[in-house]
Parts: structure tokens; sequence; C-alpha cells
């Protein structure tokens, strides 16, 4: 491949990127709408449930880039919403974990379920290797968007 046709597939990479973020941004800020949750709120939702069990709030604060006050307020929105609660740790008396509430829990899993219904067709016609390149890149998307994340935090962008 000719460094001009590099060029141009990266480029356009750089624009269906932009128009995939923003996609997914309006999607999340949709579904968070139907749920009566801030986005920030839905996302620390789904990490949670992915998380397998109860957290401290310095975890929420860890997964989800906030300072630990804002993970506090984001979990006290949550518990109002009635998706979390707070528990003692039974190892620990002092240590407050955030769990979540499995009926509401379920109830967010039902609707990624709807809204997901054609997501895996999406695939259907991609070999395990093409799944395991989208699988891979994800990863380090994922990898290099939470460097971003810290690196706008600590103003050195």
């Amino acid at each position: 491949m000719t460094g001009d046709a590099r060029a141009r597939l990266l480029e356009e990479l750089s624009a269906v990127s932009r128009r995939y973020m923003a996609s997914y941004a309006l999607f999340n800020q949709a579904v968070a709408d139907r749920l009566g949750l801030h986005p920030t709120d839905l996302q620390c939702l789904n990490l949670l449930t992915l998380e397998g069990g109860p957290v401290t709030t310095g975890r929420i604060a860890e997964l989800t880039g906030l300072t630990t006050g804002s993970a506090t307020r984001l979990v006290d929105r949550l518990e109002r919403a009635g998706y979390v609660v707070r528990e003692r740790d039974a190892g620990d008396r002092r240590r407050v974990l955030v769990a979540t509430v499995p009926e509401k829990s379920a109830e967010f899993g039902r609707m990624w379920e709807r809204l997901s219904g054609g997501w895996s067709a999406l695939f259907d016609d991609l070999d395990d290797a093409e799944l395991a390149l989208i699988i891979g890149h994800m990863r380090r998307t994922v990898e290099f968007s939470g460097e971003q994340i810290a690196r706008l935090r600590a103003d050195k962008a």
C-alpha cells in the first residue's frame, strides 16, 4: 500500500472513529434519559455490573477516573435512584462497599438486551481472526482512552 493510500485510510478511520464515538455518546445519553440517570452514572452502573461484586467508592473513582468526592456524589445519585446500596464489608467493618441492587441490575440488563437485539448479527459474517482483531482494537482503545483521560485530568494535554 502506498503512503497516499494509507494516509487516506487513516483519515477515513479518523472520521469514522469520531462518528462512532459521537453515535455512542448520543446512544448513551438516550439510554440514560430513559432510565432517569446521568450518562456518567449509567456508565458507572455498567462498569459496576462488570466488576463481579461490591466495590469501594475508591474503586469507583478508579473505574471512572473521577475524584473520590465526585465518585461519592455519583454513588449518592445511584443510591437515590435505587440502583446501588452501601453495605459494610463483612471482613472489615470500617470499609463501606457499594453493591448493585439485583432487581435494578436485571432491569438494566433487560434494557440492554432489548436494545442490542441485532448487535451480535453485525458480526455474523466475520471469521474468528476478524473478531479477534476487533477485540484487540477495542482493548487497545480502552487502554489508550484511559491514558488520555488521565492526561487530560492531570492537565498535561
